[in-house]
This record gives C-alpha cells, structure tokens and sequence, in this order.
C-alpha cells in the first residue's frame, strides 16, 4: 500500500514533468514549422491547435497561486503557437489579483473565490459599461500534505482536521487521530500546522469545507485571510508546501499539482462515504462535476457541494476563475486575453490540466464559459 501511493505520486509528477518538457521542446522547434504564422489574420499556427487571431503583444495578468502550474504550461504552450504575443502571469494571490484587475493594470486576474459584491462594484469603474465576472477555467483538490517521519498513509476527518489547523489537536499521536488510522503507529510529535500569510482564495475554499463539514469545530467564517489566532504562516501555496517538505511533523494545505511535484504525502478524507477518499484529479472532478452556476447573467460563479459522500468524491476543491470584464475590456488586449482564455478553456488546454494534477471543469459548465469568452468586448 505504501509503495503504491509512492508510486502514483512519482507517476503523476513525472507525467507533469513530461508534459511540461514535450512544451519546452515544442517551444524550441515552433521556428522550424514551415507555414506557422504566428499571431495574425485569425490563422491557427502550425506548431499546435491553437487559435491565436488578433493577439499580439504584451498582455499581464496576475492572481491564484493555486493555478500558477497549470497556468505555467498554458502560457509556455500558447506563446510556443502563437509568435509575437507575451503572457506574463504573476502568481501571487487571488487578493492581490483581483486588486490588480480593478485598477485596470492586468487583462485579467486570476482568483480561487469568486468576485464578491463590492468588488464587482469596484470593477464597473474600470470595465466601462460593464462589471468583472468570474470565468470558471482550473478545478482540483485542495491536498492536505503532511511530513510524518514513518507515517506514508494517513486518514482524517473534517472534524480533526478543523481541530488540528485550530490548534485545538497538537499531537500525532492523538486519539482523534489514532481512532481513524487503525494499526498505524503515530508518533507522540507535536503538530506543525502551516497556512497561507497571505490573502488567500485557497485559505476561504479550505474555510468553506470546514465550516460546512465540520460546523461544531470550525466556528470562523470563510475569508481569504487565514482566521485562526495560532498556527504557522508561509507565502503563498509554494511557500507552504516547502514548509511541509521541510518540517517532520508539518501538515498544511496546498493544489494537488504542489504535492506530486515535490513527492508530499497526502492525506485521505473520511468524508464518512464507504471508504477515505484519496486527493486525486479523478476524485476531485467527480465532486466539481456536481457544482451548480450561482452567477448571473454572463457570470458564471459555481456553488459546490463540501459535504458530498458520493462514492470516490474528494469534497475539498476549489474552482479557480479567471476575472475579466464581460464589457469594457482595453482595447489593446481584448483581443489576446481572447484568444488566450479560448485556448485555456479548449480541448487542448483543458486536456493538459488532468496531466498536471488539476481537475478539467466538467463539460456542460466549460461550453458556457467558451460562449462567454465569444462574447466579451
């Protein structure tokens, strides 16, 4: 058992790092393509599938630490198909993204939650005659990693873990903990629990699980600031996980894509279903599959369901957006944030998110946000 999770981990990484490679190589070869012409006219270059139309240019964006992976290939791929055009993403947080976006020196943002009210409202001061909305594009479990010298399998709850990053547990080796991972000898190891120091759409999406999983044991609300007095703070979802890779006796919370990458083990949720649930892509999309658009209008915002028992669902996700403004973009880069985003919620973009250990947004969600995309001006 313990060698087959090692090895599912080893394997989803290097199929990662295979996918990532294949683009560096289709990068390096897209000059000698005969034909490929680049960003112009509305043709798709012959180094890949890609659309690129009128994009051209610089175009920056910023946001969701939590899709920097995912967003790392999208944009190596995209500027490999498309000559001529620049995509810097900024990975740093959905709260400084969403703040860049409203002061209108980004084309787009990307974010973990979904815009709130007030920020829409801050958005129409910069999308003229329109307003930001959220366009649903990276799904995937939020893992909960851990660093346990001797441990390679544990299994916990949504109370336990509401009391560990509470502090409320502090030993491995508790009986909340013992009770739910039968025959595993647990050391008798203080708990280092660690959190993002950050504004965090990660930090509110683990909060929502909690608080709807867990309500007698997680009292705070879901916000992007981490709420609970005590604990570990690190930056940003990398910072986070290296703190786990680190620390023997460190648990923290971070994308799927952060533990394969660096071979952290993962805990399984006893979601009280038939069996603990492993963090996988697989098990997260069958969670996400169940979301319903909340949004309205062209906004296509998603409410999902913490609290699933179904068979293999893995129930701590998050849904990453990309914010745009459905009217009013700058006319310098309407035109590419276009073409980008058609490519990252295609075929060919969506494919690649299972390989880096994200979640595809399920089919019937993803045809509305390509017709939004259409759409924007």
């Amino acid at each position: 058992m313990k060698l087959q999770r090692k090895n599912r981990l080893r394997a989803t990484a290097l199929g990662a790092l295979a996918v990532s490679g294949a683009l560096v190589l289709t990068a390096c070869g897209s000059d000698d393509n005969s034909g490929s012409t680049g960003g112009n006219g509305g043709k798709t270059s012959a180094a890949s599938n890609i659309k690129c139309d009128d994009a051209k240019g610089q175009l920056l964006a910023s946001g969701s630490s939590a899709q920097k992976n995912a967003m790392d290939l999208w944009v190596k791929n995209y500027m490999a198909g498309c000559s001529g055009v620049e995509v810097n993403y900024k990975s740093s947080s959905s709260g400084e993204g969403i703040i860049a976006f409203n002061q209108g020196t980004v084309g787009f943002a990307g974010s973990d939650s979904a815009l709130k009210p007030e920020e829409v409202a801050e958005s129409k001061k910069m999308c003229k005659g329109g307003q930001g909305i959220n366009l649903p594009m990276v799904g995937g479990p939020i893992a909960i990693g851990y660093h346990l010298e001797g441990v390679d399998n544990l299994t916990l709850d949504a109370p336990t873990l509401a009391k560990i990053f509470d502090t409320k547990i502090k030993k491995w080796n508790d009986p909340a903990i013992a009770k739910l991972n039968s025959g595993v000898k647990l050391p008798d190891k203080d708990i280092q629990a660690f959190h993002r120091s950050e504004d965090s759409g990660t930090t509110q999406n683990l909060g929502k699980y909690l608080g709807a999983a867990a309500p007698n044991d997680w009292k705070y609300e879901a916000e992007k600031k981490w709420p609970a007095p005590q604990g570990q703070a690190a930056s940003g979802s990398s910072g986070v996980a290296a703190q786990v890779k680190q620390v023997d006796g460190a648990i923290g919370y971070f994308e799927l894509s952060y533990a394969t990458s660096q071979s952290i083990s993962t805990v399984d949720i006893d979601t009280g279903g038939a069996a603990p649930v492993e963090a996988t892509s697989e098990n997260a999309s069958k969670a996400i599959a169940a979301a319903k658009i909340k949004g309205t209008g062209k906004d296509l915002a998603l409410e999902l369901d913490y609290t699933t028992k179904a068979e293999g669902a893995y129930p701590i996700v998050l849904v990453t957006y990309e914010v745009v403004c459905d009217k009013g973009n700058k006319a310098e880069t309407l035109s590419t944030v276009k073409s980008f985003l058609n490519y990252t919620a295609g075929d060919e973009g969506q494919k690649l998110l299972t390989e880096a250990g994200y979640a595809p947004i399920p089919a019937e969600i993803n045809a509305k946000v390509r017709e939004t995309i259409a759409s924007l001006s």
